[in-house]
């Protein structure tokens, strides 16, 4: 019976002992297995900057300075993933004053994207489901970010006209996923049009940003997962001075065709010079 008791026990430490080694070897040789690895540490990351900076975040209350540490934080996800990130056009957003940044939504992993482009004084507008993810939504509160409810539109109208008072008031930025969900598919999807009332009411410009596909090193329809290049374009302001409510639509889908153009441009590119270093793309 200790015999029996002892030769169980030796083979379940070399069990433990390969299972580290299995492991290493699923991740080296399937891709699958390697996508699920590298989303579970980016989910990881983001709850743990999201416990650790939270009580820090607290002691100054809700405000938007805030979004400074959690930039700083998620910064560096870049370097474990070898993702090279590219910015053009960064110097437009080189004003003084409130506006309001529109960019096409590709998959979570925009975040780091976002975290190299976004200005101080500028929060996104994000769907309200965040706020109750734990951790993570108690983050998103102390550093501003503003929550509407998608389902709702007398409550999302009301979110948007009580931010146009705010950002005139405490001269924020705002960014808004204009898509209103997450696409990878070649061209965008068509645009709603909250940021652009939003912008029409406070009667400040909209910048928008194009971030160029993932496709060549990231898709979670194909769970794959590696390392590339990410190429962020900052397209030239559009201002809405003078604008009024009935000029919304003719202005929503003239930003969404400008980015749609960008985002064919830039995916031409991208096919053409991965891996490569790319002259800045001509202004609009």
């Amino acid at each position: 019976c200790r015999r029996g008791s002892g030769m169980e026990v030796v083979l379940l430490h070399g069990l433990l002992l390969l299972l580290p080694l299995a492991a290493l070897l699923l991740y080296r040789y399937n891709a699958t297995f390697h996508y699920f690895c590298k989303v579970a540490f980016f989910n990881c990351w983001i709850v743990a900057v999201s416990t650790l900076l939270s009580p820090f975040a607290a002691l100054w209350g809700r405000s938007v300075e805030n979004m400074k540490l959690l930039r700083a934080a998620i910064r560096p996800l870049k370097y474990f993933y070898g993702i090279k990130i590219q910015v053009w056009g960064s110097e437009h957003l080189n004003i003084k004053g409130p506006y309001v940044i529109v960019c096409n939504h590709q998959a979570s992993l925009d975040l780091l994207g976002i975290v190299e482009i976004i200005p101080d004084h500028c929060v996104p507008i994000v769907k309200k489901e965040l706020l109750y993810m734990g951790t993570v939504g108690w983050a998103c509160w102390l550093s501003g970010m503003i929550f509407i409810d998608r389902h709702k539109k007398e409550d999302a109208i009301n979110v948007i006209s009580q931010t146009a008072r705010t950002m005139q008031r405490e001269k924020l930025r705002v960014l808004i996923f204009p898509e209103g969900t997450r696409n990878q598919d070649k061209s965008m999807l068509p645009f709603k049009r909250g940021a652009f009332h939003l912008a029409v009411q406070a009667q400040v410009p909209i910048f928008p940003i194009v971030i160029s596909p993932y496709r060549e090193f990231f898709s979670s329809k194909d769970k794959k997962f590696t390392s590339g290049t990410c190429t962020i374009r900052v397209l030239p302001k559009v201002e809405t001075q003078g604008l009024s409510p009935k000029d919304v639509p003719e202005l929503t889908e003239t930003v969404r065709q400008t980015m749609a153009d960008a985002l064919a441009e830039m995916s031409t590119n991208h096919r053409g010079d991965q891996g490569a270093e790319q002259p800045p793309l001509p202004r609009c």
